[in-house]
C-alpha cells in the first residue's frame, strides 16, 4: 500500500471512529433518512438554511466505515456553502466515487479532504456506502419526507 493511500485510510479510520458533526440538529429546516438495504446503512441528515445557505448540517446513523466516514467529511464540506455550491460539490465527489472522473483529474482543492474516497471506485459495492449521506443531504434540502433508498447507483 502507498503512503498516499495509508493516509487516506487513516482519514477515513479516524472519521468512522470519531465522526464530526454527528448528533441531532436543533431549529433543522430541513431532514431526510437514506438506507442502503444492501448492506444496512442508514443515515439521517438535517439541515439548518440560512436563506440559501447551510448554516448546519448534522447527521446520525450507523453504517460502515465508508459510509460514516463520508457523512462526517460531507457534513464538513458543505457547512457555510450555498446549496448551488453543495450541488457542485456533489456532483465532483459522485463523478470521484463512480470512476467517472479519474482521481488524477481531482485536485485537492476542489474535493478538499474529499480526495480520501478516490479508491472507492475501484470497489462498485462501496460506492453506495460513499454516497448514501450525500444523496440523503439533496433529500434534507427538499425536506423530503420519502427519503432515500439506494439500490441502484
Amino acid at each position: 500500500m502507498s503512503d498516499l493511500q495509508e493516509l487516506y485510510q487513516s482519514v477515513i479510520l479516524d472519521h468512522n471512529r470519531k465522526p464530526r458533526n454527528f448528533g441531532p440538529l436543533e431549529g433543522a429546516t430541513g431532514t431526510a433518512e437514506g438506507k442502503n438495504p444492501l448492506c444496512g446503512d442508514q443515515v439521517e441528515v438535517e439541515v439548518r438554511l440560512d436563506g440559501d445557505v447551510l448554516a448546519d448540517v448534522r447527521f446520525t446513523g450507523h453504517g460502515c466505515a465508508i459510509s460514516k466516514a463520508s457523512a462526517s467529511l460531507m457534513t464538513a464540506a458543505v457547512r457555510g456553502k450555498s446549496r448551488a455550491e453543495a450541488d457542485v460539490l456533489f456532483e465532483k465527489f459522485h463523478a470521484l466515487v463512480t470512476g467517472r472522473t479519474a482521481a488524477a483529474d481531482i485536485t485537492r482543492e476542489s474535493l478538499g479532504q474529499l480526495v480520501v474516497f478516490s479508491g472507492v471506485s475501484r470497489f462498485p459495492i462501496r460506492v453506495k456506502c460513499a454516497s448514501l449521506a450525500w444523496h440523503t443531504l439533496r433529500a434534507a434540502l427538499e425536506n423530503d419526507a420519502q427519503g432515500v433508498s439506494i439500490t441502484t447507483e
